[in-house]
């Protein structure tokens, strides 16, 4: 009996999708500076800072085009993700109150800035936006460490649906343990994965949350979580790549945009 036991628990721990993946280091790639996020698209990565961004070639990390804010309009561009030719990047008047946020859509080639959307004020600071299945998908944060006026902590981020026309849709909040994971900060990036999962990161954790929408109610459900290479901050799914998981993350205090493969 004591031998069934034991091999029961080895089978638990064994098969336990909490564990049962990590991150493993490709290639890295050292700029001038590299503070919120990465995307990328077939042939180039584009780094996201501040009020800044450029891009690079996926081989060898050569800077091919570079924009940067003039007007002082922009304060905090969080994240990207790049759609058909264009380069969406969320935008937000963080660490000010009351939290207003915006879409900055650039060209993907030139960098120049094409247009905008603004959300104004909502119930967060949006941090990470995708386009899956027709709707926007977008985050908005709350931190425990910088509570608005209103008096939220980060159980009140939550993962927004809208659509084409950006129309509010649904909302949901994210999980306890996810948010546990966040504390005191709150999700920095994410994006839409394969067989219909949402994969996303804090602020500093080197861990990747995998989440999927649940079948009722209004929490998402917290599937696994990835240790990875990248710590936190904005990162990005390289989906020219289909038959792996390829990551694109940085870690912002030595400037490195680091590339691996879950598996």
């Amino acid at each position: 009996m004591r031998s069934l036991v034991l091999l029961l628990i080895s089978f638990f721990f064994a098969t336990d999708p909490v564990f049962a993946q990590k991150a493993h280091e490709i290639q890295r790639f050292q700029l001038k500076e590299v503070k919120q996020g990465v995307a990328v698209d077939a042939t180039h990565f584009y780094v996201i800072n501040n009020t800044s961004l450029t891009k690079h070639t996926k081989t060898d990390g050569k800077q091919v085009a570079a924009w940067r804010d003039t007007t002082g309009l922009l304060k905090h561009l969080n994240s990207g993700v790049v759609l058909n030719r264009k380069l969406f990047c969320v935008h937000s008047n963080y660490p000010e109150v009351p939290m207003v946020s915006s879409i900055e859509i650039f060209d993907a080639e030139t960098l120049r800035h094409i247009g905008s959307h603004s959300f104004g004020l909502l119930p967060g600071s949006a941090t990470w936006a995708d386009f899956y299945q027709g709707y926007w998908w977008v985050a908005f944060a709350n931190y425990s460490d910088k509570a608005s006026a209103e008096g939220r902590d980060n159980r009140w981020t939550m993962l927004v649906k809208f659509n084409a026309n950006w129309e509010r849709l649904e909302s949901w909040q994210f999980p306890a343990t996810v948010l546990q994971a966040f504390a005191p900060k709150s999700t920095s990036g994410g994006t839409w994965g394969k067989e219909g999962l949402i994969y996303c990161t804090g602020h500093d954790k080197p861990e990747l949350y995998v989440l999927k929408l649940p079948d009722r109610g209004s929490t998402l459900q917290h599937v696994k979580t990835i240790p990875t290479v990248s710590e936190g901050q904005a990162f990005a799914i390289d989906r020219s790549v289909k038959s792996k998981l390829i990551l694109y993350g940085i870690t912002r205090n030595d400037n490195f945009v680091v590339v691996s493969e879950v598996k």
